[in-house]
């Protein structure tokens, strides 16, 4: 396959959707989020952690006070793309989000608070 095939059928393949989080492993602390594009997602969040700027102070606290081998960036669910016309995932996602959220709170594991 020459280059151009493979750059045309990466662009095709659709990306995996769904929730992730992002995971203090010293003080078990975590933030999770939701995306159409997981890889994508996780990406920016070490890009914006690595560069000082994440939106969620005290995760960047912490990233800056014990550095980037204290956190791990996990994929918690994926969601399968519906073939339906239109479909939309933005409920779909919010809702698995949402029954993460509530499992890993159930588990009184701290979590770092939405800005």
């Amino acid at each position: 396959m020459d280059r151009k095939a493979k750059i045309r059928a990466y662009k095709e393949t659709p990306r995996p959707m769904g929730v992730f989080r992002v995971r203090n492993v010293v003080s078990g602390r975590w933030l999770i989020g939701r995306s159409v594009d997981l890889p994508a997602a996780l990406n920016r969040q070490r890009a914006q952690l690595r560069l000082g700027g994440h939106t969620n102070r005290a995760l960047q606290a912490d990233w800056n006070e014990l550095g980037a081998e204290a956190f791990a960036f996990d994929v918690l669910d994926t969601l399968t793309r519906s073939d339906a016309p239109g479909y939309d995932p933005a409920d779909d996602l919010r809702a698995l989000e949402a029954m993460w959220e509530e499992r890993l709170t159930a588990e009184e594991v701290s979590r770092y608070d939405r800005k």
